[in-house]
């Protein structure tokens, strides 16, 4: 199943990721207020909310938050949010993807003006960036005592598309339908789960010289500090200088 790497840069991924946990937070409220707003409180006949509450409880977000959010989200003076997506292009043709959850699309509108006037790069017509990224779903699994022949097996079993061991970890992919399907059949066969995910993965990357990675860095840091942002992903393969 594993072929060439897609994972170039999940190490700097990561690592940015793990330094913003609270932005993992917040997007959850948004998700859980957004379908309060819209099918109501019973999880019974408001699929939106359930998966909202089990994403919250797979992020660790404590139950006087989760239940905070739910009460905000049945007052008429809370806005809704909007899911949308802005597709940029950044320095040397690297493309980036910025998924947004806003109460405010001007607002949201003009930070990103700011952030192409700031950090260069230009906002793109929808489409433009999004064909070159697959939709995905992502677990990855410690790789500590587990041979790569029983995760292969595993794997193919739970029905995922494709793993691969980058450093510590087999990160499994599968198409975004079966992320949680394929998730619990792994733990049902004793494996343990370490993150869940949905991604955005470039079918291809972009080589950027030193300076033109810091540059695209350096946009997408900008890109991830505003409050609306909750992902940023990009198509540039990072140069080891920045590994």
């Amino acid at each position: 199943m594993a072929g060439h790497s897609k994972w170039a840069n999940i190490k700097h991924r990561k690592g940015r990721a793990d330094a913003k946990k609270g932005k993992i937070f917040s997007r959850i409220a948004k998700e859980i207020i957004s379908a309060v707003k819209v099918g109501g409180v019973d999880t019974k006949s408001n699929t939106r909310l359930r998966l909202a509450l089990l994403k919250a409880r797979e992020a660790n977000v404590p139950n006087d938050i989760i239940e905070r959010n739910i009460k905000k989200a049945s007052s008429a003076d809370q806005a809704d949010f909007t899911e949308m997506t802005y597709e940029l292009y950044g320095h040397g043709g690297v493309g980036i993807i910025a998924e947004v959850m806003t109460d405010n699309k001007n607002r949201i509108s003009s930070e990103m003006r700011i952030a192409t006037n700031k950090r260069g790069g230009v906002v793109a017509t929808p489409g433009a960036v999004a064909f070159n990224f697959d939709r995905k779903g992502i677990i990855q699994i410690p790789n500590k005592d587990v041979s790569e022949d029983k995760i292969f097996m595993a794997v193919s079993e739970a029905g995922a598309e494709d793993f691969e061991t980058v450093d510590e970890f087999y990160v499994v992919t599968t198409d975004p339908v079966d992320l949680y399907a394929v998730k619990e059949k792994l733990v049902a066969q004793g494996f343990v789960i370490s993150e869940t995910s949905l991604e955005m993965i470039p079918k291809s990357n972009v080589e950027c010289d030193l300076e033109t990675a810091k540059a695209n860095l350096a946009l997408v840091e900008w890109l991830e500090e505003l409050e609306d942002v909750d992902a940023v992903y990009h198509n540039m393969q990072i140069p080891e200088g920045l590994s």
